[in-house]
């Protein structure tokens, strides 16, 4: 049996959820997912977890509150201008409470997200922290290859 190691590249179920048992990804009832260790599609307290597990194997792991996704960082929580957002986007766009709204990255190479927690008269605010930063996380895994 070949375990995880660094480089590894893997196919695997897997499943992640909140602190509160729902599922945020969940690969059981689908394909298997691919992934090369170490090339940043999990965090790293995740592929630390995975390390030395032999391939066949399946285990969970529970991650404490900000150790898979980093605290939870009130600097990332920004509010911008409704006037910005309508002249760099839609400008018919009507945000709400919860909605999930992509930005391009500064070099216009990929991107990231950010979810509106609070709208003004003037301004939306957004937080751009991981979903589940600060949050305990449960972390199931069947590894079905290892090469």
């Amino acid at each position: 049996m070949n375990p995880v190691q660094a480089g590894s590249f893997l196919t695997l179920h897997y499943r992640l959820c909140g602190p509160d048992g729902d599922d945020l990804v969940n690969t059981f009832n689908d394909k298997p997912a691919t992934l090369s260790m170490g090339a940043g599609q999990l965090s790293p307290a995740l592929e630390q977890r995975l390390m030395g597990l032999e391939e066949g194997s399946r285990t969970s792991f529970d991650l404490a509150a900000g150790e898979a996704f980093g605290e939870h960082n009130p600097e990332l929580m920004q509010w911008l201008k409704l006037s910005l957002l309508r002249e760099l986007g839609d400008p018919d766009e009507a945000y709400t409470v919860g909605d999930v709204v992509q930005f391009p990255g500064p070099d216009g190479q990929g991107g990231y997200a950010g979810v509106v927690r609070e709208l003004g008269e003037t301004a939306v605010l957004f937080d751009f922290n991981h979903p589940l930063a600060g949050q305990p996380v449960r972390f199931e895994v069947q590894l079905i290859g290892v090469l």
